[in-house]
């Protein structure tokens, strides 16, 4: 694990140290999956946010610099506002220290978080201050190799529990994207 500077506001972001990175990347680009938005994957988030009754869906592909967000559901009017009344917009491209996937990519395990404020390590996560984001269910998306290529997830603006239901939907949805990603890279066809 290492230590990222301390931002502007000065506050200390312990964000995982990510060595599988390169290794993921090539491996990304070997099935197809790069960094572009997929109308296939924004259904299968949308799908995935319904399913968790959620405000926020996601497929995450973890790359070397940051994260991108190749399938994405999020509310049509943000929840969150910054103190001058502006919205903020969830973009598909975030810093590797947004958010928790990449917590749960290094740990190679799902991650329930049920109120974000309750663990000092996510309480000051740029997208709890900026998006209001309260909870967070996420599972790592790995491939038959043992890569891990990334996350799915589902966001929430207030604190849920998830419970063994959310944890057991959360990681079917991912194992069922994996076997859809690798079909579609061994036929050729689209997702």
């Amino acid at each position: 694990m290492t230590y990222d500077p301390p931002r502007p506001a000065g506050r200390l972001l312990l964000t995982p140290e990510d060595r599988e990175a390169p290794a993921r990347v090539r491996r990304l680009r070997r099935l197809g999956l790069v960094e572009r938005p997929d109308p296939a994957l924004d259904s299968f988030a949308a799908h995935l946010a319904g399913l968790a009754e959620a405000p926020y869906g996601m497929v995450n592909f973890l790359v070397e610099d940051g994260q991108f967000f190749a399938g994405l559901r999020v509310p049509d009017t943000p929840p969150a506002s910054r103190g001058d009344g502006a919205r903020p917009e969830f973009g598909r491209v975030q810093p590797r220290d947004h958010g928790f996937c990449p917590h749960v990519v290094v740990r190679r395990k799902a991650l329930v978080l049920e109120d974000v404020r309750d663990y000092p390590r996510f309480a000051g996560n740029p997208v709890v201050d900026e998006f209001g984001i309260r909870s967070y269910l996420g599972a790592p998306l790995i491939d038959s190799t043992g890569t891990v290529l990334g996350t799915v997830s589902a966001a929430d603006v207030r604190p849920r529990t998830w419970g063994t239901a959310g944890l057991a939907t959360i990681k079917s949805t991912a194992a069922d994207l994996v076997r859809r990603i690798e079909r579609s890279a061994e036929d050729g066809l689209p997702l």
